[in-house]
């Protein structure tokens, strides 16, 4: 791109009113959003945003790109279908827990089958926000809301645990007030070949305020929490004292000095690893058990759905004697009528 083309965030802002609740964890979702954009200088027309229904589904108004605000349960149907028929397209998929997991849940895993090159980012704050306050299918157990007013009695699903189920190659998970965090982990989903899960733990200050707070506010976060990087070792704790090992096929918190264990005993974090072991343990891992996992968790190279229609198409149509419109019409048997 050339100097005078670079783009900055506020380029992909459109002229269109934020209307979230003041406080919402969308606002800073969609700030990182913009600005990993302008960081990858992306152009504005080989962008689309495609989203479904619920509050985080407002997001294609607020971005000056291409946008298609689809119907519930539906956008990764056609976000498939937008990066399918035009390749060329940076297509990014903006959905919510309800709006992915309840109603789209089918879509959902089945895109993650295929391995569509797509960017989704899952906006998980366990309620229903938009419809005022119903449990959703990441609502803890117990949980009680307008529509479980005695406690919820299902157990809920864990997206990693979900995507890699689905044979998911790229899960990634970080927090919406992290944002240098969250900028990174999305460049990484970015520049994924194939369907790349973003997991946001996003707060609904309306009908589910401070639901992550117990891993997220700053006292806590650094004990509660581990940020995963490639290639290095499984630490965690305000002065990294603490760490992941494996004991027989459990995880296991450790702390470094304690029963001998060193620094060279933690399990050190193999994202490109095809074996799925432990990034479903490394997915799952809920506090107060374990710290949960930050960043990229899985991020596997795999064949990729369009890449392969696209070159299925090429190969057929080399070997097709049908070259034009001119040559379908004469390639069968032929009359003429007079």
């Amino acid at each position: 791109m050339a100097e005078q083309d670079k783009y900055t965030f506020v380029d992909y802002k459109s002229d269109q009113s934020v209307r979230w609740c003041p406080g919402c964890g969308d606002h800073a979702i969609l700030n990182s959003v913009q600005k990993v954009m302008a960081d990858l200088e992306y152009k504005k027309e080989e962008v689309a945003v495609i989203s479904g229904i619920g509050c985080s589904s407002r997001f294609p108004y607020y971005m000056d790109t291409y946008g298609f605000h689809t119907i519930h349960g539906r956008g990764s149907a056609v976000a498939s279908g937008v990066k399918v028929a035009n390749p060329r397209l940076v297509v990014w998929q903006i959905t919510g827990d309800g709006d992915a997991l309840a109603i789209g849940g089918n879509h959902f895993i089945h895109t993650i089958r295929r391995n569509i090159d797509l960017n989704v980012i899952l906006f998980n704050n366990q309620i229903y926000g938009l419809t005022k306050g119903q449990y959703s299918p990441t609502s803890k157990r117990g949980f009680i809301s307008k529509t479980s007013p005695f406690g919820t009695v299902e157990s809920p699903f864990r997206p990693g645990e979900l995507c890699i189920g689905a044979r998911g190659q790229f899960f990634a998970r970080s927090v919406d007030k992290d944002l240098k965090h969250q900028q990174m982990v999305l460049k990484e989903a970015a520049k994924h070949e194939g369907t790349s899960i973003v997991e946001v733990l996003q707060n609904c200050v309306i009908y589910n305020d401070k639901t992550h707070n117990a891993i997220t506010d700053k006292a806590h976060a650094a004990d509660r929490t581990i940020k995963l990087q490639h290639g290095e070792p499984m630490l965690f704790g305000k002065h990294n004292e603490k760490g992941l090992m494996l004991d027989g096929l459990t995880m296991k918190v450790v702390t470094i000095g304690e029963n001998g264990v060193t620094k060279d005993d933690i399990l050190v974090h193999d994202a490109h690893c095809d074996d799925i072991t432990l990034h479903l343990k490394l997915a799952d891992m809920e506090y107060p058990n374990y710290p949960v996992a930050m960043g990229v968790i899985r991020s596997v190279k795999a064949p990729v759905y369009d890449q392969c229609v696209e070159q299925q198409l090429e190969e057929v149509q080399s070997l097709s004697k049908i070259k034009s419109f001119n040559d379908l019409i004469h390639s069968g048997d032929v009359w003429e009528v007079k």
